[in-house]
């Protein structure tokens, strides 16, 4: 019997005591093939749920984002809400928020070589849903363990649809020594009802270590057993445009050399966030960006 639940969001999570995986009901791709991006490769990016562009920035671009992203890393004041530590030291693990704390970063979010891809796999303008720069320093970094970000993007800030893309930017090679990220092929066209409630202010410890909001071991197993596992690497200025449902993670950082990345995620405007499909109020805006204005690029 369907319930009502059920029928009124049709990605709903953590409300029962057993994971359910469901197929997506929204396109993968929205737009048309009158982009940068050819129509095999929108083929590619819908059936694999990602997009590897092995050199979108020069060496000279990538060191220079490098340098402000170290300069923020500098700036950090671990007691700031949009600064997030390792959980066993005070290495910063992520700073927020960086296209209002950088004029460079804001420069590279608009980035044509960047929006205009969003564009056409979203169908039309976009707004920036979150930004931030991620670190894992050598010997320390920690892992981020599987999820799908739509499902927490859903659950406790209120994003409708399987309507937005992340892209991630090497700002230092990724290798697979130092934590690169690691996709499940395929795994887009599934959505994993996790279980559990979510806390009260769930995301002053999930950004540290996620407990709720991640896939069941055996919705893990069942996605890698048709998809694999890969791991796109590459030199600094490399970027990896992916689905926002597409199943990811990365391991920690053993290797002696850190690695930086800068994350930013594009949402459709038609797709703004609106009240949590959770019981909790929404996230704080540093997290799901409630300015809706349309990018330029």
């Amino acid at each position: 019997m369907t319930t009502s639940i059920a029928i009124a969001d049709p990605y709903h999570s953590r409300q029962g005591s057993f994971w359910e995986c469901v197929e997506r009901e929204d396109p993968v791709v929205w737009g048309k093939a009158d982009g940068p991006l050819s129509t095999s490769k929108l083929d590619q990016y819908h059936e694999n749920g990602f997009y590897f562009d092995q050199d979108l920035f020069s060496a000279t671009e990538s060191s220079e984002l490098l340098a402000e992203a170290n300069r923020l890393a500098d700036l950090a004041d671990p007691a700031d809400a949009e600064v997030v530590v390792e959980p066993n030291n005070r290495a910063v693990r992520s700073v927020f928020r960086v296209h209002q704390k950088s004029d460079l970063f804001r420069s590279i979010c608009c980035d044509p070589r960047i929006v205009k891809v969003a564009r056409q796999f979203l169908g039309g303008d976009v707004y920036l849903h979150q930004t931030r720069v991620n670190f894992k320093p050598g010997f320390n970094g920690k892992e981020f363990f599987w999820h799908s970000d739509f499902e927490t993007w859903h659950v406790e800030d209120g994003m409708p649809r399987m309507r937005a893309v992340s892209v991630s930017i090497a700002l230092t090679e990724n290798n697979e020594f130092n934590g690169p990220l690691m996709v499940v092929p395929g795994s887009h066209h599934w959505f994993v009802r996790c279980v559990g409630e979510t806390p009260e202010k769930h995301f002053e410890q999930s950004l540290k270590k996620q407990e709720y909001g991640v896939p069941d071991q055996e919705a893990l197993q069942m996605l890698v057993d048709k998809g694999g596992i890969q791991a796109p690497k590459g030199e600094a200025g490399s970027a990896i445009f992916f689905e926002c449902n597409l199943m990811h993670g990365s391991s920690g950082n053993l290797s002696p050399y850190p690695r930086s990345n800068l994350f930013m995620v594009f949402n459709s405007v038609e797709n703004a966030v609106q009240e949590p499909f959770g019981n909790r109020p929404p996230r704080p805006e540093f997290l799901a960006e409630r300015d809706f204005t349309p990018l330029e690029g």
